[in-house]
């Protein structure tokens, strides 16, 4: 992604109308401390999969209080930058990490924009085996029922299982008819006759 388009995410999170759950400021003008980085790293990441987002920001070197780009000397030499992903990855459920951290220089200072995936259907974030999520500007620990809101994404509707109120026996196939009952007089022998003369209801054949 190119610094202009960089800017241009920056600009409209700065301007969003206020710090939202998946979206945090923070000056870190100097350090931040990498517990506390995980922390936001988990809450960011399931809040973003409860709000629909497909991922949330945690913005170093803008202060909080009126939206201002102050700078930040976080992990500024060298490589210590790129060594957060793995980092991060060791501490996560299923090595979860940044899709990115970007750096912006600016004339008004360092930005690292940190671009936090949302947490996948069914499977909420931990950070060192705790989930955590946002209420209002605290990180808190991610309520019961979030994490059971997160964990039933993952499960689908068995159709199978369904009643069809308005299904008659026009609507079944007449090879699957044929099948069930040739099933049904074999684990049934006795009622063979009974299968084949139609006094056993249509409703009792089912395949073995």
């Amino acid at each position: 992604m190119n610094a202009e388009k960089l800017k241009k995410i920056l600009d409209e999170l700065i301007a969003s109308a206020r710090e939202s759950e998946w979206l945090e400021f923070k000056e870190a003008r100097q350090t931040f401390h990498f517990d506390k980085l995980g922390k936001y790293f988990s809450a960011l990441s399931n809040e973003a999969n409860l709000k629909g987002k497909d991922c949330g920001w945690l913005v170093f070197g803008v202060r909080d209080r009126g939206r201002k780009i102050v700078g930040t000397q976080y992990r500024s030499v060298g490589t210590d930058l790129d060594k957060l992903k793995p980092e991060i990855a060791n501490e996560t459920t299923n090595r979860a990490t940044f899709i990115e951290i970007h750096e912006l220089h600016l004339t008004e200072g360092r930005v690292i924009m940190f671009q936090i995936p949302a947490a996948p259907q069914g499977i909420p974030i931990a950070w060192k085996g705790h989930y955590y999520g946002r209420e209002g500007e605290s990180i808190n620990a991610l309520s019961l029922q979030e994490i059971e809101q997160i964990r039933h994404q993952g499960k689908t509707e068995d159709w199978s299982a369904q009643i069809c109120p308005d299904a008659t026996i026009d609507d079944l196939d007449a090879k699957a008819i044929l099948k069930a009952r040739e099933e049904y007089k074999q684990k049934y022998r006795t009622k063979a006759c009974e299968v084949d003369d139609g006094t056993i209801p249509h409703s009792s054949i089912r395949p073995k």
